[in-house]
C-alpha cells in the first residue's frame, strides 16, 4: 500500500509497441524532504541536486550553492525521458517516490523496489534507469530484487555518448570516461571474483579477479591517456599554426539541445547534424565565418553541457573543451523558449567555471525566438551582453554577426586610401572579397580606392597605399 506520508506518483503504464526493436525503459526518479535546523520547516530538493548543492557546499567550505537553482524532480524526470529516447530506448513507464532521506543499501527502499518490480515488469520493461548515480553496492542490490537491469544517470549519458562518437578522438575521449566509471565499480561482483590459481613457486592466496581486471583497466586507462595526449599536443599545434594567423576563434557553448548546431549551420552554411535528441554533436567541429567587415573568424561548436554533467566526462573531453578556453569570445545559446532557461543557464555556468573559462568575454544568444508567444518576444531586446534570435528562421544573425564583429580585437580594420593599377588584378580582386569599399575612382590606368579592410588584407596590399601627404596628388580624383 502506498504510504500517505509519503506521495508517490506513477504514470500510467503504456501499451506495448509491436515494433521490439527499442529497449523499453523504466524511468525511477526521486525527491526527499529534509527539515531546516534553524526553522524546522520542510525543504524540498531532488535527490540528484541536493546531493550536488551539498558536495559543493563542503568543497568550498561555504553553502553558497546550497542555494542555486533546481530542477523540480518532475522536470528532471523529463530530461531523463529526453536522455533515454536519445540512447534509443522506448519509454515503458515512469515513477517518482518522495521520501524523507535515501536509503543507503537500495536508494529508494526495498518495499518501494518491490513495487516498481511489479510496475516494470506490468509493462514488459527490459530495464530500469535512476535519475541519480548509484553506488556498486546500490546497483547491485536493486537489481537483486527488480530482477531486470538497472542503468544510473551517469551510465546513461556515458552510453548516448558512445553511441554518437564518430571520430578517432571523440570514442577515445569516451572510452577513458567509461573506464574510469567502471573503475571504482569492480567490486563485489560476485563468483566472478573468485582467485586465480598460484603456480610452482607462486604458491599463497594468489591473485584475485579484481585485482587483475583493476590492472587490466589501470594498463587501459593509461593507453588510452597517451593517445589522448596525443591527440591534445596535435589540437595546440594546429592551434598554434591557427594563432599565428591573427583570426579569433568563437567557441559555442550551452546546454545540450539549445540549438547550438543549428546556429552552427546557419552561421558558416556547413551541414553538421542538428538533432532535437540530447548530445547528437560530440566530435568538435571548427568553420570559417565571415563577419561584416570581411574579417575572418573560426567558429567552434562543442558537446552541449547538461545538469549533474559527469566529472569522467568533463575530465576526458578536456582536450575537446580546450577550444573553450583558448577562444576569443564565448557564445553562450539559451533555449529562451525553455522554462528551464535560467536553470539550464545556471548549470552551463558551473561548467564553464571548472574549465576556468568564466572570465572569458561572453554573449548570451537567446535562441529559438520564432517559439515565443508574442508578449515573450518582447521582452527580449537586445543588450549589453545579450541578444535574441531564431537559428531555425535566421531571424536575427546579420544583428548578431555584427555584435561579435564588435566585440572581437584580433585583426583590427582600418579606414585606408588606395591607388593600384588596373592591371594588378588579383589585388583588386582580395579587396572586393576582403575590404568594404566605399569609393572608387579611375584615372589613367589607375584605380583609386576608400576602403575599409582588416590589418592582414593592408599589410598585404601596402604597397598601394596612399600615404597622408600624398592624399592630394595629381592622381587624386575628388568623388
Amino acid at each position: 500500500m502506498r504510504n500517505p506520508e509519503l506521495p508517490t506518483r506513477r504514470r500510467r503504464a503504456q501499451p506495448l509497441s509491436n515494433n521490439r526493436s527499442k529497449e523499453r525503459a523504466f524511468l525511477v526518479g526521486i525527491e526527499y524532504s529534509s527539515r531546516s535546523s534553524r526553522t524546522g520547516s520542510p525543504k524540498r530538493a531532488s535527490l540528484t541536486e541536493g546531493a550536488i548543492a551539498a558536495r559543493d557546499a563542503q568543497s568550498n567550505g561555504s553553502a553558497k550553492h546550497a542555494t542555486a537553482l533546481r530542477f523540480s524532480p518532475e522536470e528532471s524526470l523529463q530530461e531523463l525521458s529526453s536522455l533515454a529516447i536519445s540512447a534509443g530506448a522506448e519509454i515503458a513507464g515512469e515513477f517518482l517516490q518522495r521520501r524523507d532521506k535515501p536509503d543507503p543499501a537500495t536508494l529508494i527502499g526495498r518495499g518501494k523496489l518491490e513495487e516498481i518490480a511489479g510496475a516494470a515488469a506490468s509493462v514488459s520493461a527490459d530495464l530500469l534507469i535512476f535519475d541519480h548515480d548509484l553506488t556498486a553496492s546500490q546497483q547491485r542490490n536493486i537489481e537483486t530484487v527488480v530482477h531486470t537491469r538497472v542503468v544510473d544517470r551517469t551510465q546513461l549519458i556515458l552510453d548516448i555518448f558512445a553511441r554518437h562518437a564518430r571520430t578517432r578522438e571523440g570514442q577515445l575521449q569516451v572510452e577513458l570516461a567509461q573506464l574510469e566509471y567502471l573503475l571504482p565499480r569492480l567490486g563485489g561482483r560476485g563468483v566472478e571474483m573468485s582467485q586465480l590459481a598460484g603456480g610452482i613457486g607462486t604458491r599463497g592466496p594468489g591473485e584475485t579477479q579484481l585485482e587483475t581486471d583493476r590492472r587490466k583497466i589501470y594498463r587501459r586507462i593509461r593507453h588510452v591517456k597517451q593517445q589522448i595526449e596525443n591527440v591534445r599536443r596535435i589540437r595546440a599545434q594546429q592551434r598554434q599554426r591557427r594563432e599565428s594567423v591573427p583570426i579569433a576563434t568563437v567557441a559555442l557553448v550551452g546546454y545540450t539541445n539549445a540549438g547550438k548546431s543549428t546556429l552552427f549551420n546557419a552561421l558558416t552554411q556547413s551541414q553538421v547534424v542538428a538533432s532535437p535528441r540530447m548530445f547528437a554533436t560530440l566530435d568538435p567541429t571548427i568553420r570559417a565565418v565571415t563577419l561584416p567587415s570581411r574579417r575572418k573568424a573560426l567558429l567552434s561548436d562543442t558537446v552541449g553541457f547538461i545538469r549533474t554533467l559527469p566529472h569522467t566526462l568533463v575530465s576526458a573531453f578536456r582536450a575537446t573543451l580546450e577550444e573553450v578556453q583558448r577562444a576569443a569570445l564565448i557564445l553562450h545559446v539559451s533555449d529562451a523558449s525553455s522554462e528551464l532557461s535560467a536553470e539550464q543557464d545556471a548549470q552551463v555556468e558551473r561548467v564553464l567555471q571548472e574549465l576556468g573559462a568564466e572570465g572569458k568575454p561572453r554573449l548570451r544568444v537567446m535562441n529559438k525566438l520564432d517559439l515565443l508567444p508574442p508578449a515573450r518576444k518582447q521582452t527580449l531586446l537586445d543588450g549589453a551582453d545579450s541578444i535574441p534570435i531564431s537559428a531555425a528562421k535566421g531571424i536575427g544573425l546579420s544583428t548578431l554577426l555584427d555584435r561579435v564583429d564588435q566585440m572581437l580585437s584580433e585583426d583590427p580594420v582600418r579606414l585606408v586610401q588606395l591607388r593600384i593599377p588596373q592591371k594588378e588584378g588579383k589585388v583588386l580582386a582580395l579587396l572586393e572579397a576582403r575590404a568594404r569599399i566605399y569609393g572608387r575612382d579611375y584615372r589613367d590606368g589607375l584605380v583609386e580606392l576608400e576602403a575599409e579592410a582588416p590589418e592582414s588584407v593592408v599589410r598585404r596590399v601596402q604597397p598601394f597605399v596612399i600615404q597622408p601627404e600624398n592624399l592630394n596628388g595629381p592622381a587624386t580624383k575628388k568623388r
